[in-house]
């Protein structure tokens, strides 16, 4: 086990506490709202963080009481009953320690997920479709909030592309380990004979950011357009304008957004996907950077084959980065992605370090 005590620093986690709370308790704190979410937010973390920290000391020190207690009286009976609770510190104490690992500038934001079906046809809109509840699932798991901001169904079945925010402690810093090609080889449902078909999909996940605050968009950079929102027919179609297309002219980065019947939610939540992909083309281009002066590969993009999920001849999941698998496909689907990510993760704070 790692021990990262040493990056947790409780006294200058309370000290900052305490500044935000009388910075927030001043008349003309909410006087510039962005600012004052975001130290809001950072407060909220600290306190989580140094609440959890101290429950979990708080938990072992009784229970070292306890043991000393039980020995000075040479009581080993109760040695058994502590089995339990021991394991139960050390296993939050696991996941305390590992959460310290996660301390890039974005970690421990919220992410927003963009799922899209690759090669497969039919085959790949439904394989997106069965990682958007992937992905809800394990959210769910962790007591994530989910919103699915704009999503574009399947010619015949599942979806063509998904943008889902995931709102939690560490979303982003946590799913980042999952973007990339997803695999799926499996026997299709759409084809007569049932023959065994491969199908990909791209998933993405970048960082919830604010305006003004992490990232300064100039207006005259956006061309803005609307236009009717697509359907399949029926009283559903959108007989108004409501969909809403934004390019940044100087990137070339388009976001289109159609979920919402009223213009001015698809603008701002088009808005939030494209100051996300602004952020993620900057932290892209600083990691190319940075390989590059170290001599090091450099990926033309992100988007990777990483993992093969095998439903057909044999049951398989294996991730293809880290050498990870498992034979629990059904759970994998149902979202329990945390040790898959968790091997990501490991590995990458491995080669950080050894090239630091």
């Amino acid at each position: 086990m790692r021990n990262y005590w040493c990056v947790f620093d409780l006294p200058t986690d309370e000290k900052e506490i305490a500044a935000l709370e009388e910075q927030a308790a001043a008349p003309d704190f909410w006087s510039i709202p962005e600012v004052a979410q975001r130290k809001m937010r950072r407060l909220s973390d600290l306190k989580g963080t140094v609440e959890n920290w101290q429950t979990l000391e708080q938990q072992a020190s009784s229970l070292e009481e306890l043991l000393l207690l039980s020995i000075e009286e040479g009581d080993d009976s109760l040695l058994d009953t502590f089995v339990p609770e021991l394991a139960e510190i050390q296993g939050r104490l696991d996941e305390l320690e590992f959460d310290l690992t996660l301390s890039g500038p974005y970690d421990a934001r919220n992410a927003i997920v963009a799922l899209h079906a690759g090669a497969g046809g039919v085959d790949a809109e439904d394989w997106t479709a069965m990682l958007m509840r992937m992905y809800l699932r394990w959210a769910e798991q962790r007591n994530f909030t989910r919103d699915v901001l704009d999503v574009s169904g399947g010619d015949e079945s599942g979806i063509k592309s998904v943008f889902i925010q995931v709102s939690g402690r560490f979303a982003f810093g946590y799913l980042q380990a999952e973007r990339g090609v997803h695999r799926l080889v499996r026997l299709s449902p759409f084809n007569s004979d049932h023959s065994r078909h491969t199908s990909f999909a791209l998933m993405e996940v970048m960082p919830e950011v604010e305006e003004g605050v992490d990232i300064t968009i100039n207006p005259d950079d956006l061309r803005i357009d609307v236009f009717r929102a697509g359907g399949h027919g029926g009283q559903n179609v959108q007989k108004n304008s409501t969909a809403v297309r934004i390019t940044h002219l100087p990137t070339g980065i388009r976001v289109n957004c159609q979920n919402e019947r009223s213009q001015h939610q698809n603008r701002e939540i088009a808005m939030r996907i494209l100051m996300s992909r602004l952020v993620e083309r900057e932290m892209e281009e600083k990691a190319r950077e940075i390989a590059r002066l170290k001599g090091e590969h450099v990926s033309p993009e992100w988007g990777n084959q990483i993992r093969s999920y095998v439903l057909h001849p044999y049951k398989m999941v294996k991730d293809h980065r880290t050498g990870y698998d498992t034979s629990d496909v059904d759970a994998v689907l149902d979202g329990e992605l945390d040790d898959f990510i968790k091997a990501w993760l490991t590995t990458k704070i491995g080669t950080d370090e050894n090239s630091s």
